[in-house]
């Protein structure tokens, strides 16, 4: 209880944060991972037009708690009302590592706008199959909660190692940050399943 209240409590001078090291350093709010995965900051409802016509955007996973969604960004009504499809896998910010059910289920959800032939094998597509697009996958800062996501599908889609997938991912987006708890994360869900695949 305490450790959510604290995140809340911090959730907007954090986020205020983010808006002055954006301005003042070599940080971008997002960036593209791949073909198909945008890892990035809270998007603001005046970014939603950019996202759709730059980045093709067809999906968006958060990783938001729904009161950081309450004023700036859009929330699940928003998105759809722009065609957008919407997961919402609430972890608490700063204390928490997303759960492997909501680790698999983001995979699976992006699964779905991978090009037919890029589909990862053995993995469900979360839904109806839609066209091919990029799905931004975010937090508040697009370092921590939405960073483990991303490694994960990244360690299924290319069979790698926790380490390979954090460099990789480094080399395109150097300040996220993975404490213990998102390492060990990355671990079980690499044991259970790319090693196993």
């Amino acid at each position: 209880m305490a450790t959510a209240m604290i995140a809340r409590v911090s959730f907007y001078p954090t986020l205020l944060y983010n808006v002055v090291m954006e301005k003042i350093t070599s940080r971008r709010w997002y960036d593209r991972m791949d073909d198909t995965v945008v890892l990035g900051a809270l998007p603001f409802q005046s970014m939603t037009k950019q996202l759709k016509d730059e980045e093709n955007l067809k999906g968006v996973v958060s990783m938001n708690e729904t009161y950081e969604l309450k004023i700036f960004s859009n929330d699940a009504e928003k998105w759809r009302d722009q065609g957008i499809e919407f997961l919402q896998l609430a972890t608490t910010d700063i204390f928490e590592s997303p759960d492997q059910d909501k680790l698999y289920e983001g995979v699976k959800f992006i699964n779905r706008f991978l090009p037919v032939g890029g589909k990862i094998a053995g993995v469900p597509t979360d839904g109806v199959q839609v066209n091919s697009g990029t799905v931004y996958v975010h937090c508040k800062a697009g370092r921590t909660r939405s960073a483990t996501l991303v490694g994960c599908y990244l360690m299924l889609r290319n069979g790698w190692s926790p380490n390979e997938a954090v460099e990789y991912m480094r080399s395109r987006r150097p300040h996220i940050l993975l404490h213990t708890k998102q390492w060990e994360a990355l671990d079980i869900f690499h044991r259970r399943h790319v090693l196993s695949s």
